[in-house]
């Protein structure tokens, strides 16, 4: 049996289709949907080019890099396999973890939406029979959040690598994708704290004895100032916190974390459970000191400017001395009390 996928003609002018990705364009031209009942279903359009060139991406078998540029239209595959790659890096990051909602935007400068209520608004009042419902209202932000270009550069050359496995090419490809989402990660601790621009930073809150601070002694984290953080959050939820790593010293030395089920589980899977059920996210992109509660069903939204680009021309035409690797990201903030900091 002949299918479409063995026939169809690849050229560098995919990648450049405004909206689309090369994937897309791909799936355009040979969908899926074409595939099912058939030993090709499950796989996408590219992996479908991929076993066309017997390609083989992972495992010991792994074929070398040069076996993309045998063909030219082989070669034209291989920014998409950087870029697959680079996105899996990306993906074991916790930026998912704290991410109400993410948008999909074409520009670098974006206006979010925000309602800020008041008091009164939160209350649900009953409404008698003809009076006029409570209203909520819903704003454009007076200010622009900024998005910002993250990336890193590919330094090699066709040669240094052309005899490498794609397996093993893989690894640092992943890691420059963890590299990105940690400056993405790094921008939404930062708008998360010091909010998007729109006079929306988060209540900071503090240990120590004052006036408005939370009751201990400035430096030592206990239960009780965990306990009355997590309640200056009605009527959000703290059901996420992001501490640093020496605040998660001193929160996994409180008696309350130290119960056999919680020991059983942090030695098993590394995930701590708390006494609070908010899902405990240990990042150095917090500052040192700092905890970082929200609710992460409104805490923050992300702002996709792109997706991962890589400078294909460069790639398919062997010229490999120096290929950026870029992702652009923003984060805006829907409802600023949904995010609060405590200083230890």
């Amino acid at each position: 049996m002949t299918y479409g996928y063995e026939n169809l003609k690849l050229e560098k002018g995919m990648y450049a289709q405004s909206g689309k990705s090369f994937s897309r364009v791909l799936e355009s031209l040979d969908p899926s949907e074409n595939y099912r009942g058939t030993a090709m279903e499950g796989l996408d359009a590219f992996q479908r080019q991929l076993k066309r060139f017997d390609i083989h991406v992972k495992g010991a078998g792994s074929d070398m890099v040069e076996k993309f540029f045998h063909t030219t239209d082989s070669a034209v595959l291989f920014p998409e396999f950087v870029s697959r790659v680079v996105r899996q890096g990306m993906e074991s990051d916790i930026l998912p973890e704290i991410t109400a909602t993410t948008t999909n935007f074409d520009g670098m400068d974006y206006r979010t939406i925000a309602s800020v209520p008041t008091d009164d608004d939160k209350a649900l009042r009953r409404v008698e029979e003809g009076a006029v419902l409570p209203t909520t209202a819903i704003r454009t932000q007076e200010n622009l959040v900024k998005l910002h270009k993250r990336g890193r550069m590919l330094v090699a050359s066709y040669e240094a690598i052309r005899f490498q496995r794609l397996d093993l090419f893989s690894v640092t490809l992943r890691q420059i994708g963890a590299y990105i989402a940690r400056m993405h990660l790094d921008d939404a601790v930062q708008v998360l704290m010091n909010g998007d621009g729109n006079n929306n930073a988060a209540d900071a809150y503090e240990i120590g004895s004052g006036s408005g601070k939370i009751s201990g002694t400035a430096g030592t984290l206990t239960y009780s100032a965990l306990l009355e953080f997590w309640s200056k959050f009605d009527p959000y939820s703290m059901n996420t916190m992001l501490v640093s790593n020496d605040v998660m010293l001193q929160m996994l030395k409180l008696s309350e974390f130290q119960n056999p089920l919680t020991g059983l589980n942090f030695q098993g899977t590394g995930t701590l459970s708390t006494p609070l059920g908010a899902k405990l996210l240990r990042t150095s992109a917090v500052p040192a000191g700092k905890l970082i509660g929200l609710d992460k069903n409104y805490a923050l939204e992300h702002i996709c400017g792109s997706e991962v680009m890589v400078e294909y021309d460069k790639l398919i035409d062997r010229q490999i001395e120096r290929a950026a690797i870029t992702s652009i990201s923003g984060f805006a903030k829907p409802y600023q009390e949904a995010s609060k900091v405590l200083t230890v």
